[in-house]
């Protein structure tokens, strides 16, 4: 019998459906990624794998499979936690997750936004710790969302929907990518070169994968590019953004803040410098964490791994 492995308990119950299709079926029970000993010797003889952006799936993991491995089906849109070289030399299929999570992402980078701006988090600190004793005109003074200027950094999908929840708040939008979108136009965005829109921007919010070219697209020299006070929001890839370009922003006083869903490293340990700042929010890397966006993409990861498992073209291919 043909086995698949989940390297996570996933929500809803799409995953029954392997089992109902004939399939062996082993799901990992704990709340973080298989060890790699562990991993290697879970993978062994599968057919089928499915996989979250922790796991480091490289050519160890696929040889440790051996040659019954046919699909990795990755519950997330980001692919690269896996080795697409690797796989394409082994004949193996991966597929992601893309458009199902959209909208969840770009409302908590949306969110993010609001909450860095309005300090939301430092005012519920605020009054946790007992400080509110009255009100004061200059009481955690925040800029303005509604007519400011955003740059979207990536302007795919989920850049697109963080423009529409802009446009929301009549801000400006300006956008970088490699080429025109024509989307952006019904959005009233403009596109602009990265260096130009940092000058301009009051709030910036990346939405780009994570490849050689953008891996420290956000380093030194692009935060001195950035207007004093303007806020950084990340929900892309930690490694997008130079960590310690980072700090240096804040620590100087030049970054008004940043609102992080994802970081370098992560998870982010407790006592790491960036969490010091009262003016940093940061999430654990829950973009898609809406209750149906989850179950949707454990649908998408099911219906691809089944597809190819019985011979045929998965929606949702990366090779």
């Amino acid at each position: 019998m043909a086995k698949v492995f989940v390297t996570r308990k996933l929500p809803g119950g799409a995953l029954d459906r392997i089992r109902q299709a004939g399939y062996g079926l082993e799901v990992w029970e704990g709340f973080c990624s298989p060890d790699r000993d562990t991993m290697l010797a879970k993978v062994a003889g599968v057919s089928g794998l499915i996989t979250l952006l922790e796991d480091r799936i490289d050519a160890e993991v696929m040889d440790a499979a051996g040659p019954s491995l046919k699909v990795i089906a990755q519950y997330a849109v980001g692919v690269d936690n896996i080795d697409l070289q690797a796989a394409r030399a082994r004949g193996i299929r991966v597929t992601n997750t893309p458009g199902v999570l959209t909208d969840a992402t770009a409302d908590l980078a949306f969110a993010l936004l609001a909450a860095t701006a309005r300090r939301v988090v430092e005012g519920h600190d605020y009054v946790r710790n007992g400080e509110w004793r009255c009100w004061h005109p200059e009481l955690l003074l925040g800029p303005e969302l509604h007519g400011a200027t955003v740059l979207v950094v990536g302007f795919g999908r989920i850049g697109q929907a963080f423009a529409k929840r802009a446009r929301g708040f009549d801000m400006t939008v300006l956008y970088t990518s490699r080429r025109e979108r024509p989307e952006a136009k019904a959005l009233g965005a403009r596109r602009i070169s990265l260096e130009e829109g940092l000058a301009r921007a009051d709030f910036v919010s990346l939405h780009v994968p994570l490849t050689p070219e953008t891996h420290h697209l956000i380093d030194e020299a692009a935060f001195r590019r950035m207007k004093p006070g303007a806020l950084l929001i990340n929900t892309a890839r930690g490694k997008v953004v130079k960590t310690q370009a980072l700090v240096e922003a804040l620590k100087a006083g030049h970054l008004g803040g940043a609102g992080l869903d994802v970081t370098d490293p992560e998870p982010l340990p407790p006592d790491h410098r960036l969490l010091h700042f009262p003016n940093v929010i940061v999430t654990p890397h829950v973009g898609s964490a809406g209750r149906a966006t989850r179950v949707r993409m454990a649908e998408m990861v099911v219906d691809d791994l089944l597809a190819v498992l019985s011979g045929n073209e998965p929606e949702n291919p990366v090779i």
